[in-house]
């Protein structure tokens, strides 16, 4: 005979688990105390096709966070004794409450087989669980049983056997929970990982919830532990708590709880459960999510609510933007008059104030965008949006999971394209999740949202709204598109199920609404004002030097002599001057270097400059253009702002700006994100690829969109 196997029934309380044990064990069973406390211990043995079962009845409880002493003997138990299955008997007619224990032994790693109890009286209710697609979606065996009267008990001991018998350890689920948990697991983890705290007990991220739950056991464990990097977890947790607090009103524990509930939601809407009668009784989410996320009348009501983000956005922030360009316009003068001539004064106005200012000047669209994503997100709509996206992110080879970090890097624009590349790493397959990290940098990010804000009201202001809304459909369309190709070609491989947590509604607060508002505001406010700024300087400098060589400069002191009477030569020559100048540098050479391919797409040197540039990071792409068109041919006394003078630039036209936006909103991903990439794919490789692939494309689509827009004048 075998080894025996050690099992452990876990469940709800009147779940039927002292039932299926009495039928496994009959009576071979003894009962003592856990020791130290009174809760009741139940042993007893089974036989199974000749293999002996060691059987353990864990007291009944709601959850693993140890608030009761029956919940920390059940969750000690596990952790300590390591018993080689557990079985989590749940309740077929209260199957979302039951769920709630299983997603904490989902998240826990434990081998786990779940029989699901009592399907004869959820039959009599008119309820029908499909288990075979709840086994798909939780990736553990679902086994529908009556534990009074041994129906489907056999069934589930072969299940047993088979998860005792695999030789593959089942990896811990990883939920989301929102982004200011997400961002503390993130910030957590590594150090828990770093310093293996308890991690011969937990796994690092259960340890880091546990950790944001306040969990009193745990804690004490960790502090016991080191007492100093202790201490800094806790500091963590305590920041988090007053954002929760501060922003909508609630502790990490009970938000925690709304996504484990919502991710359960999203189990059973998927097929699970099928009833023969109306529900009467649903609660408010369900009603509203029987319209918004209607097969036809959501992606409708989805596709007016992001033209009305944008609509909003730009109706109310276009006189805060010019007022912003008319005080850069008067600094740029005033220092154009009281500053003496040189270098000092070139890069001040021209790198500082022409760079630096022509991003600042997007800060009002930027905030009244980041306040609507606010409202969306805090609402709960963004994960509706997941919900519905699903079915057509299977058709193009990727995981639902995927929908969460497509909008973090900027789905609904205003996103970043690192957290998306992180937010990557809870999806299962890794042909999925690889396919994930290489076409999240297609999203609108923050970053672009600066240099689509100044195309777009440059050649197409009377329909901002309707050009960002079709840059949206077309970020979707291509990264889908990409992901498809890759798919059949280098990341070939079967779909996983899907499953996304659907929190329930809230009114968003305005305090939370303005915190949300300001926080990533000024992330881009402070980017601008210290990464930008020394780009921007950088730049300046590569544009700047090496200079004129001897004879061209001895070139134009001639000209000037000669046209020494003449204020309009004089300006001409200053004009041209500058010009040749640019042309010299180390900037200027390369942008003409790269003048041959560019040529197709539209792109004259000037151009080139600006994108080279936005390798570094998108944001230096307006930066760049202000200060290339700056230092150039233009009326050096000209303040007007950059998409003025792109506007009457002769070089520039609709097909150009069209073939210039979508070049910037597919090309290589920034510097930060390639590394992202590499970290989270293990190589280097896969950051190259990104890079390549992405520009390649890019180009590609800009050439045809330039190409198109000659043929039809």
């Amino acid at each position: 005979m075998n080894d025996p196997i050690h099992i452990a029934l876990a469940g709800n309380p009147n779940a039927g688990k002292t039932t299926l044990f009495n039928h496994l064990t009959g009576a071979r069973q003894h009962v003592g105390n856990y020791p130290g406390v009174t809760v009741e211990k139940k042993e007893g043995s089974h036989t199974y096709k000749e293999q002996n079962i060691r059987v353990v009845d864990l007291p009944g409880t709601y959850s693993l966070t140890a608030y009761s002493v029956e919940e920390l003997v059940a969750r000690d138990y596990l952790v300590n004794d390591r018993p080689d299955v557990v079985v989590n008997i749940v309740d077929a007619v209260n199957l979302e409450r039951n769920l709630y224990l299983t997603c904490q032994f989902l998240e826990l790693g434990v081998p786990l087989v779940i029989a699901l109890n009592m399907v004869d009286a959820a039959e009599k209710r008119g309820i029908s669980i499909n288990t075979e697609v709840l086994s798909q979606l939780l990736g553990v065996p679902v086994l529908p049983i009556v534990a009074r009267s041994g129906r489907g008990v056999p069934e589930l001991l072969e299940a047993v056997v088979v998860c005792s018998q695999a030789a593959v350890d089942r990896p811990p689920t990883l939920l989301r929970y929102g982004s200011d948990i997400d961002q503390a697991l993130r910030d957590v983890v590594p150090l828990i990982e770093a310093n293996q705290l308890l991690a011969d007990l937990y796994p690092p991220r259960w340890t880091a919830l546990k950790i944001l739950e306040n969990d009193e056991q745990i804690i004490s464990r960790v502090m016991r532990a080191d007492a100093e990097r202790g201490r800094h977890l806790l500091s963590r947790s305590e920041t988090l708590t007053q954002h929760l607090q501060n922003t909508i009103d609630a502790y990490p524990e009970a938000v925690i709880a709304d996504h484990r509930y919502g991710f359960i939601k999203s189990i059973l809407r998927q097929g699970v459960v099928t009833r023969t009668f109306d529900e009467d009784r649903l609660y408010a989410s369900d009603k509203i999510d029987k319209i918004v996320t209607h097969r036809a009348a959501g992606p409708l009501i989805m596709a007016a609510i992001l033209f009305a983000l944008y609509s909003f956005t730009f109706t109310w922030s276009g006189f805060l933007v010019e007022g912003l360009n008319h005080l850069f316009e008067l600094l740029g003068a005033a220092a154009q008059s009281s500053l003496p001539n040189g270098p000092l004064k070139s890069m001040f106005i021209s790198g500082v104030i022409d760079g630096v200012g022509g991003v600042f000047g997007f800060v009002p669209i930027i905030m009244f965008m980041f306040f609507g994503i606010a409202v969306l997100e805090d609402s709960g709509y963004l994960a509706r949006v997941a919900f519905m996206m699903d079915r057509i992110f299977h058709f193009f080879g990727l995981h639902g999971s995927s929908v969460m970090p497509f909008i973090v890097s900027g789905g609904i624009a205003g996103g970043c394209a690192v957290p998306g590349v992180f937010a990557a790493r809870t999806l299962r397959s890794p042909k999925e999740r690889m396919a994930t990290l290489l076409t999240v940098p297609f999203m609108n990010c923050g970053a672009k949202l600066p240099v689509l804000t100044l195309i777009i009201a440059a050649f197409f202001a009377d329909h901002q709204a309707a050009y960002m809304f079709a840059a949206t459909l077309v970020s979707w369309t291509v990264a889908l598109l990409a992901a498809k190709f890759l798919r059949m070609t280098v990341l070939k491989g079967e779909s996983t199920p899907f499953v996304m947590e659907l929190p329930p509604y809230r009114f968003p607060t305005l305090r939370g609404l303005l915190t949300h508002t300001w926080e990533r505001t000024w992330q881009y406010m402070k980017k601008a004002g210290t990464v930008i700024l020394g780009i921007s300087i950088l730049l300046w400098a590569m544009m700047t030097y090496p200079g004129l060589p001897a004879d061209k400069a001895q070139e134009f002191e001639a000209m000037r002599a000669v046209a020494s009477d003449s204020e309009e030569q004089l300006q001409q020559i200053a004009r041209q001057e500058a010009e040749a100048g640019l042309q010299h540098s180390l900037a200027g050479r390369i942008g003409i270097a790269l003048e041959p391919i560019s040529q197709y797409a539209g792109f004259d040197w000037r151009t080139n400059i600006a994108l080279t540039g936005g390798f570094a990071a998108k944001e230096v792409i307006v930066s760049t253009l202000g200060t290339a068109y700056s230092l150039g041919e233009t009326d050096p006394e000209d303040a007007a702002p950059l998409k003025e003078r792109l506007a009457t630039d002769p070089r520039w036209n609709p097909s150009t700006a069209l073939a210039f936006l979508v070049f910037v909103m597919f090309y290589a991903p920034c510097f930060v994100t390639a590394v992202a990439i590499a970290k989270e794919s293990g190589s280097w490789k896969w950051a190259a690829f990104s890079i390549g692939f992405n520009t390649l494309l890019a180009y590609s689509l800009a050439v045809m969109i330039f190409q198109v827009g000659r043929l039809v004048g």
